[in-house]
């Protein structure tokens, strides 16, 4: 396989690890049941989100909000895979975030078009704040964009210091 076809491999791989922990907490845990891991940290919780991140547009009236999730996740698919396919072989943190976000987004765009809602299930809390339920999807895309925002970081610091270099 080729360099160029690596964060294809990465995303697929994203995408599976995401369909099989969703897979066993359906399978394991009733729907808003909560396992604890760690107490007063950590919870396995059965959660199915209609909206995004954090439930945002969880309110929305449900064809709208499955057609704009699923077109937006499609329009930003088919933008990461042409990035993806021009993108040199040295951009490492580049590709490698694309792919993980590629990766997050095809489980859960997955999961909005077979089951219209998305599977979360990994709780974070202190005490009694709680963070919003998650799954690896949101964690691989949350990921990703670490590695976006770095990659510009590095390209920027790049860019300042050839522009220093007398000539």
């Amino acid at each position: 396989m080729g360099q160029r076809y690596l964060p294809f491999a990465a995303a697929v791989i994203v995408f599976i690890l995401d369909r099989i922990t969703k897979g066993i907490v359906k399978s394991h845990i009733s729907a808003w049941q909560a396992v604890n891991v760690i107490p007063g940290l950590f919870n396995i919780v059965h959660t199915e989100n209609p909206g995004i991140a954090f439930g945002l547009l969880a309110d929305l009236a449900n064809p709208w909000r499955d057609i704009i999730l699923i077109g937006l996740a499609i329009l930003v698919l088919a933008i990461i895979s042409a990035v993806l396919l021009r993108a040199g072989a040295q951009n490492l943190l580049l590709r490698m975030g694309l792919a993980l976000v590629m990766g997050g987004a095809v489980g859960n765009l997955f999961d909005r078009v077979v089951h219209g809602t998305v599977t979360d299930f990994v709780e974070v809390h202190v005490g009694e704040h709680y963070f919003p339920a998650f799954n690896v999807a949101d964690s691989a895309i949350t990921i990703g964009a670490c590695l976006l925002l770095l990659d510009m970081w590095y390209s920027r610091e790049r860019k300042s210091q050839t522009a220093e270099v007398p000539r």
